[in-house]
């Protein structure tokens, strides 16, 4: 038996990685080569890193839809309605975190995409709330 303490658990040759994908940026940087909520994606393609920008677009402007829900959910129990918030509401904070972690990657390209996402589903929310309100006002 050695003494000391055993080091193998901290040696990045232990687990089968290389030193460059044990990097982590804790400044912005370009570039498709970026590791994204998962290891090993988008794995260094440039097709793969188009796509999770897309992905985390559509995450933030969803977050943004989600956020706006109508003030009475159309049934009969109000249980129901608010179970049926609640679970919006859970579904919009686990996408949120995903994002924050999503930028957390310090990739500027994945930031602008959450920005763009965030900034286009705001849009949209805004754009829809007067439409619905002269849709109200012309029944009344």
């Amino acid at each position: 038996m050695s003494q000391g303490h055993d080091h193998d658990s901290m040696n990045p040759g232990s687990m089968n990685m290389s030193p460059s994908d044990m990097t982590m940026h804790m400044s912005f940087y370009w570039g498709k080569d970026a590791i994204i909520l998962f290891s090993g994606w988008p794995n260094g393609s440039l097709g793969m890193y188009i796509f999770a920008l897309f992905c985390v677009f559509l995450v933030a402007a969803a977050i943004e839809i989600f956020s706006v829900s109508p003030a009475k959910i159309g049934t009969g129990n109000p249980r129901v309605g608010a179970l049926i918030q609640t679970c919006v509401y859970a579904v919009r904070a686990g996408l949120a975190y995903m994002v924050m972690l999503a930028v957390m990657s310090f990739n500027l390209g994945i930031f602008f995409a959450a920005v763009g996402g965030h900034a286009t589903g705001f849009f949209l929310v805004k754009v829809r709330a007067p439409a619905n309100q002269n849709q109200t006002a012309s029944k009344v």
